[in-house]
């Protein structure tokens, strides 16, 4: 997500001051475009140091978080997540950025839901869309009061360049070109996708548009996991390669998770 993030915004001609671990190879992705700040722990640094390298910068757009997976969910890290992010956002007031961008989760909302908006229930049932959310909830009064413009970006199921290999649609793509059985659960739950490229532009553009409060970045098209695999298979003639029914559901999986996008494009 980050990297499509600084696609767009160098696209757009902004400078970008990119804060990131030295083994991320950053470098090797943006030479000579990005100024680098690196850092072991940006969780773990301090609001001074955060002081100190947003001089002179006008928006932050904050795209860290914990997110292994099949660790993040529930995971302690979550905690340090929020409270490095805290710093961030008082450094962030005190140095005088205009506007601050922070990335949420779907998964703040209250599930299942198939037609969520930006209004709709919250309730979180992990620990990382709590940590979220709670950073949203404070974030917003902090920046409420020092005059900071907010916005918060909620993503829904992304996929797409850089995705990690054992997500589901890099598994179906690498398992049918080589001509391999796939099993999958009953393929009924609906889910909202969107390529993560135009989730980065979406974000990005939060900093030209002014657009505050929360915004759903989604592609506002439900569609079931069964659809879903079918038009990947299609693309090597391998429906018959697919195995319905098959998996295991996880029990806290929600039937449907679907929003409604509202993010103003230029």
């Amino acid at each position: 997500m980050g990297r499509q993030i600084v696609k767009s915004l160098l696209s757009r001609g902004y400078g970008v001051r990119l804060t990131a671990r030295p083994d991320r190879g950053v470098s090797a992705a943006c030479p000579g475009l990005v100024d680098i700040v690196p850092t072991a722990d940006l969780f773990g640094e301090s609001e001074a140091w955060w002081l100190s390298r947003l001089e002179g910068v006008d928006a932050v757009i904050h795209a860290a978080w914990f997110v292994e997976p099949g660790l993040y969910l529930d995971s302690a890290e979550n905690i340090r997540c929020l409270q490095g992010s805290l710093r961030l956002a008082d450094a962030a007031c005190l140095a005088g950025v205009r506007r601050f961008v922070g990335i949420g989760t779907c998964f703040e909302y209250r599930l299942p839901n198939s037609g969520i908006t930006d209004t709709s229930p919250l309730g979180p049932f992990t620990l990382y869309a709590a940590a979220k959310l709670a950073f949203y909830l404070a974030a917003r009064r902090r920046f409420d009061h020092a005059g900071v413009d907010f916005a918060w970006a909620r993503l829904f199921y992304l996929f797409g360049e850089g995705e990690h290999p054992a997500r589901l649609f890099p598994t179906l793509h690498r398992k049918l070109k080589a001509g391999e059985a796939m099993s999958l659960s009953a393929g009924d739950k609906i889910r909202d996708f969107l390529n993560v490229e135009i989730a980065g532009a979406d974000v990005a553009g939060l900093v030209d548009t002014g657009q505050t409060g929360v915004v759903n970045v989604c592609s506002g098209e439900p569609v079931t996991l069964r659809d879903a695999a079918e038009r990947i298979a299609d693309l090597y003639g391998a429906r018959h390669l697919l195995s319905f029914g098959a998996a295991q559901v996880h029990p806290r999986d929600p039937q449907a998770v679907a929003g409604l996008c509202n993010v103003i494009r230029r």
